[in-house]
């Protein structure tokens, strides 16, 4: 197993970007032949109804995950959620998945958000280029 430091994650529902405030978390590469993931969670108790929820209707979720550097793609994982613990300040919450090497959910996402945002032509072929790139994080930031 490998483990990563996790250093943002955002849920993505019915098109709609849900970042998640992170007070810590991992990532956690379980090596085996079904290219399973644990991301564990640790925030403050804002994201515990959105995970509650999703759990008791047993769905699997598509989340980004934002590992080791701020600077790195987000990698897309669908999850489903293992564990909720709830502290007095504090709640952590295990997600397991896999990872999805495609990164066309993202990249869709980038296309829908800058031409939303009124981007045309070499414009909108130039900011495309730079987010995809450069700094993901910051679209994603921007559209939270």
């Amino acid at each position: 197993m490998k483990t990563f430091k996790l250093i943002s994650i955002q849920v993505l529902i019915d098109d709609k970007i849900i970042p998640i405030e992170l007070v810590d978390g991992l990532i956690i590469n379980k090596e085996d032949d079904h290219n399973h993931w644990l991301i564990d969670i640790y925030s403050n108790h804002s994201s515990v109804d959105l995970f509650q929820k999703i759990n008791e209707e047993k769905k699997d979720m598509l989340v980004h995950a934002v590992i080791t550097k701020k600077e790195n793609d987000p990698a897309p994982f669908e999850v489903e959620v293992r564990s909720i613990q709830i502290f007095e300040h504090t709640v952590s919450i295990l997600l397991e998945g896999t990872l999805k090497r495609n990164r066309k959910d993202y990249a869709e996402m980038l296309l829908d958000y800058l031409l939303e945002e009124g981007y045309t032509g070499e414009e909108l072929s130039s900011e495309f280029k730079k987010l995809m790139q450069s700094n993901p994080q910051a679209f994603l930031d921007k559209n939270a």
